[in-house]
């Protein structure tokens, strides 16, 4: 098989929706919880989750009209994301409430994906959003997360296994949901100004509460679309 027909085998859309028993779903979840609600696995993968939230501000960053220029994580799940535009206005607002409800709308795309049979293509183009950020990377340990995570999308894209990859993106979307409730939590019970909130504050003159409330809003309407996903 020739290299454009390979690559098109790996883009395809899969030729049945892959089943997920209800014994695999179980372990699908219970593994997710355990990653998230064990805190010697979640210190190391939370900067998962940190990724996506920084990625959002970057790509609705993009959407507007901003420069995305740079980003780092930090390993106490923190991270920051540089673009370059109007220091105020809808545009600036935009890009810094996307990083909390990000995580939660990557979920949902992840298990959509999966339902609708596309789930080789989302590997794909997810890759390819990584691979633009590669060159803005700011630290050695953002530039590790995100080969580290380049490289096991790679990996299950181009080894392709329909059911593999629905377990997978199934087990990430719920990693991705649980750890951005938590995310949540610790920014509501840990306020402070240079937060996003506190930013969208500063910005809006609309209090903290409110974007924290906007947020809550955004991951519980992911929730509910995951969870009709699933069932």
């Amino acid at each position: 098989m020739s290299w454009p027909d390979e690559l098109l085998a790996r883009l395809a859309p899969a030729q049945a929706t892959p089943e997920l028993s209800l014994a695999t779903l179980g372990v699908v979840v219970l593994t997710s919880l355990v990653v998230v609600l064990v805190d010697p696995v979640w210190r190391w993968l939370r900067l998962g989750v940190t990724l996506v939230h920084e990625l959002g501000h970057a790509v609705v960053g993009v959407a507007v009209g901003r420069r995305f220029t740079g980003f780092v994580l930090r390993g106490d799940m923190s991270g920051h994301a540089v673009t370059v535009g109007p220091p105020r206005g809808p545009g600036r607002a935009a890009t810094t409430w996307a990083g909390y409800p990000a995580p939660g709308i990557v979920a949902v795309g992840l298990v959509a994906a999966v339902a609708h049979r596309y789930a080789a293509l989302l590997l794909a183009v997810a890759l390819a959003v990584l691979l633009f950020a590669l060159p803005r990377v700011r630290s050695a340990l953002t530039a590790v997360v995100v080969l580290a995570v380049a490289a096991a999308l790679a990996a299950l894209w181009w080894w392709r296994e329909d059911t593999r990859q629905a377990q997978v993106l199934t087990g990430t979307a719920l990693v991705l949901l649980i750890g951005g409730w938590r995310h949540l939590a610790t920014v509501v019970t840990q306020p402070s100004a240079g937060s996003d909130p506190g930013t969208l504050r500063r910005l809006t003159g609309i209090p903290a509460w409110v974007w924290n409330a906007s947020f809550a809003l955004a991951l519980g309407a992911a929730t509910w679309g995951v969870w009709r996903l699933l069932t």
